[in-house]
């Protein structure tokens, strides 16, 4: 009996052992190219959430001049003026300065997204950053252009928050601050590849294994589930299921079909994956995005080509030469 607890007790010390050494190489395997840390990037933030929470009628001219973009000519200026005073407004603002009150950690996210971008895309020249409120915005938490980034910080408050009550649990997930930079880099992943007509499931998923492949590129140091937007378990039940899932997709015939609800199906956010199965409850959202990621690196792990090379690769071309096998 004692011979069979020490052997217990060496098995659990061994196990832990094993386990902490597997956590320390998976910590430190996240590494940033040391010649893309020399970018000289500058991150510039102006907190337009702020300096409009402290304007004033008075000041009111002054704010326009400084943010005309943010100021559409066919509002009257006494819209702007009962928005100061509104209730909601304030309460907005007030949550904002409790979650985002010390930007800097953002700031250092943003600039190696940026950097990033930089080696990647040359002709990248940082924009301006500009915060906002934009009223729970969430379909347009982020807005990018050549000169500007407008970041909506109420879309990011935390998934629980009492704003986002009426929002689906399944979108509000993400509604964090730790999914700022990631759909940051999402909405420059978009600008970088445009969207198809995906005419086919395999067309639709290459194109979203292509968004999630940039964010993975331009965010080495985020974890799978927070470029993918899953939660740890949603990325581990993929994992598990990589297989079963290509095979339905295989079997079903699915990679060539032109059927529109493929998307609502496999792509969308969703609260699930509808294989119309008993096990779709447990399964997340978007499997289909998973799926084209994993193809799509793939492609880049079987094929020595250039970021921009890739993405500019037809769909059918890179599924082709992928070499894609499902994990098992």
């Amino acid at each position: 009996m004692v011979t069979l607890r020490i052997n217990v007790q060496m098995k659990y010390l061994f196990s832990l052992f094993f386990l902490l050494i597997l956590l320390f190489s998976c910590t430190t395997d996240k590494k940033i190219n040391p010649e893309i840390e020399q970018i000289p990037i500058r991150v510039t933030v102006e907190r337009f959430d702020e300096k409009f929470a402290a304007a004033t009628p008075e000041s009111l001219q002054d704010l326009k001049k400084e943010f005309p973009y943010l100021f559409p000519k066919q509002y009257a200026d006494s819209i702007w003026e009962i928005k100061m005073k509104d209730t909601l407004q304030v309460e907005l603002q007030r949550e904002v300065n409790t979650v985002f009150s010390d930007f800097s950690d953002y700031e250092v996210e943003i600039k190696s997204l940026f950097q990033h971008l930089k080696y990647y895309f040359p002709s990248f020249q940082e924009p301006k950053i500009v915060t906002v409120i934009s009223d729970v915005d969430y379909r347009n938490k982020i807005a990018v252009t050549d000169s500007l980034l407008v970041i909506g910080l109420d879309n990011f408050l935390g998934k629980e928050h009492y704003f986002y009550a009426d929002i689906p649990q399944y979108l509000t997930k993400n509604f964090t601050p730790e999914q700022l930079t990631p759909s940051i880099a999402e909405e420059y992943a978009e600008k970088l590849i445009p969207m198809t007509s995906n005419r086919t499931f395999m067309e639709a998923l290459v194109y979203y294994g292509k968004i999630n492949y940039v964010k993975e590129t331009l965010l080495p140091l985020f974890d799978e589930n927070q470029i993918l937007g899953y939660t740890e378990d949603e990325i581990l039940w993929a994992k598990e299921n990589e297989s079963e899932i290509w095979r339905y997709f295989v079997e079903k015939e699915l990679l060539y079909s032109t059927d529109p609800q493929l998307a609502s199906r496999f792509l969308n956010a969703a609260p699930f994956s509808k294989f119309y199965l008993e096990l779709d409850n447990e399964s997340p959202g978007r499997l289909g995005q998973y799926i084209g990621w994993q193809i799509v690196r793939s492609y880049a792990k079987n094929n020595k080509v250039s970021l921009q090379q890739l993405l500019t690769t037809k769909a059918e071309d890179l599924f082709n030469n992928s070499k894609f096998k499902p994990r098992k």
